[in-house]
């Protein structure tokens, strides 16, 4: 994700999952304009009034949850969101990745300053410096049902607010009295509804998908790359990628991911050395890459078109329209990411089965120059025989992970909260089946070079035959056994340093290359 901006005004300006990532990298700094300020101030005097005027508004002067009919003296309100915070706090497992974290507080501040929510601009301003000095909370990754918000995780996750809790600072994991000692803070004391504003809200949810879009992007960018080298490892045909076909059923992402190929092996000598042979078509591994690497380019365009209208709502409840209007609603219900994020981990998962059948069909030995378990010397040697072992064991282990979490719901609340979307475990399954594609990735960029390395002499096109010099950088070309495992640590280095990736954007760059299609092989945004 490329960008010039160095400031994101919270609440004001449009929220991406890049500009979210970037804030929470450091790149850009999160800030609060004078004109948001003033949203703020009215929303938390809206507030004041309800609690001064006595009339019951829901989680302001009343309980929570089945409680909801129970009233609260002006006097306790402050009390009750104090309360709240510590009672929610009730989360197992363990705790989730700090990058997450920051992005969930940067994900609350940007909904929180819409001015709906009517917190206070204290309790903004310290979420945002939280994130400046990267003191970061401790928070579980179980315990959400993903409505009602992400109850449990958003408490864990503000309870340095109150002075309660743990820290990640400076690589070390502190309580929050140690942080406040070290910069001279105090706790917060929350007024009417702020506690509720800080936990309802689907930011654990969102905060994943953010993720989810960043990992599931570069896993099809690779895919693809690596595919390309797969074909011309094993001598495939280039015309299944025409756009002369794929214009007759020019589902968005085969497009995309048909121009992409034909762009990697343009200008092949091994594409040449092939075109007159008597092989009629490939194996669907190779054939169907657009279809299938194309479809989970459609489920990742899917998301990130929800995603971003989310991280751009304001998902806590009750909503303070105005002084005659504040609505308890349902916009913490976590359906609409928690079905796309389902939808995505299967689509994630599909990219790694096909792979695992790319690196399968590479070991058969049935192409042309290629020998089988890609080593010529067999028998005392096994060849590559056994990485297909880890990545059928991965591909088997992400379609177990592929049941929808967001098929369930389980009612809580004693019934008040009687259909919850579950969408936390989505995001947390859709993560881990992205962590197993990685590796099954790189598992095939490792048998595609080696497949590739059989064609030597004759060269592919700038791209691939740059692409394949950066793997020998790490890996070496395998004439016996070795310990393989190593190999693959270096292949998964590369897939998440997205090595291959930016080998081809320089070599494109490099070499003043440009694809014919609208779509460019860089990032795009997102």
């Amino acid at each position: 994700m490329t960008t010039s901006k160095k400031t994101f005004f919270f609440g004001e300006d449009h929220l991406t999952a890049g500009l979210a990532l970037a804030i929470t990298r450091g790149t850009i700094q999160g800030k609060v304009s004078e004109k948001t300020r003033k949203k703020i101030r009215a929303s938390h005097e809206v507030v004041a009034h309800i609690v001064e005027m006595g009339k019951p508004v829901y989680g302001i002067n009343t309980g929570f949850g089945p409680l909801c009919t129970t009233k609260i003296s002006k006097t306790e309100t402050k009390i009750l969101q104090t309360n709240i915070l510590q009672s929610h706090s009730v989360g197992v497992g363990k705790p989730i990745e700090n990058e997450i974290a920051k992005l969930m507080l940067v994900l609350k501040a940007h909904s929180l300053a819409q001015g709906y929510s009517g917190i206070a601009e204290a309790t903004l301003d310290r979420i945002i410096w939280h994130i400046d000095n990267d003191a970061i909370p401790i928070v579980p990754s179980q315990g959400s049902v993903g409505a009602s918000g992400d109850l449990a995780p958003l408490s864990h996750l503000f309870l340095p607010l109150i002075g309660l809790g743990k820290i990640k600072y400076i690589k070390k994991v502190i309580s929050t009295a140690q942080l406040h000692r070290i910069y001279g803070l105090e706790p917060l004391e929350l007024g009417p509804k702020e506690g509720l504003a800080l936990i309802n809200g689907t930011q654990f949810i969102a905060a994943h998908a953010v993720m989810v879009i960043d990992k599931m992007h570069a896993c099809l960018t690779h895919a693809d790359i690596i595919g390309a080298m797969m074909i011309e490892g094993l001598q495939g045909s280039v015309k299944p990628f025409f756009k002369e076909l794929h214009n007759l059923r020019p589902f968005k992402g085969n497009s995309h991911v048909a121009a992409r190929i034909r762009f990697l092996l343009e200008d092949s000598e091994i594409m040449e050395d092939h075109i007159d042979c008597e092989r009629v078509q490939d194996p669907y591994s190779l054939r169907c890459i657009p279809q299938v690497h194309g479809a989970s380019r459609n489920a990742w365009l899917h998301l990130k078109e929800l995603l971003e209208i989310e991280l751009n709502s304001v998902t806590d409840n009750p909503i303070i329209i105005g002084k005659v209007l504040t609505i308890s609603g349902g916009s913490f219900h976590g359906q609409p990411l928690a079905m796309a994020l389902d939808y995505a981990c299967l689509a994630a998962s599909e990219l790694g089965n096909i792979s695992d059948r790319r690196i399968y069909l590479a070991l058969e030995g049935n192409s042309p120059g290629v020998p089988k378990l890609l080593m010529k010397d067999t028998g005392i040697n096994s060849g590559y025989m056994i990485l297909q072992y880890t990545t059928a064991a991965l591909a088997s282990e992400n379609k177990g992970l592929c049941f929808p979490a967001s098929a369930d719901s389980i009612p809580t609340s004693l019934g008040q909260e009687d259909h919850v979307s579950m969408g936390s475990i989505s995001g947390r399954k859709a993560l881990q089946v992205l962590e197993n594609v990685e590796k099954i990735l790189a598992i095939e960029l490792l048998t595609a070079a080696q497949a590739f390395e059989f064609r030597k002499p004759m060269k592919s096109g700038v791209l691939l035959d740059e692409v394949h010099r950066t793997i020998r950088k790490k890996v070496a070309f395998a004439v016996r056994d070795r310990v393989f495992s190593e190999d693959i640590d270096k292949g998964i280095e590369m897939i998440k340093e997205c090595t291959i990736i930016n080998t081809v954007q320089k070599t494109m760059t490099r070499n003043n290359l440009k694809m014919e299609s609208p779509f460019e092989m860089e990032f795009e945004e997102y």
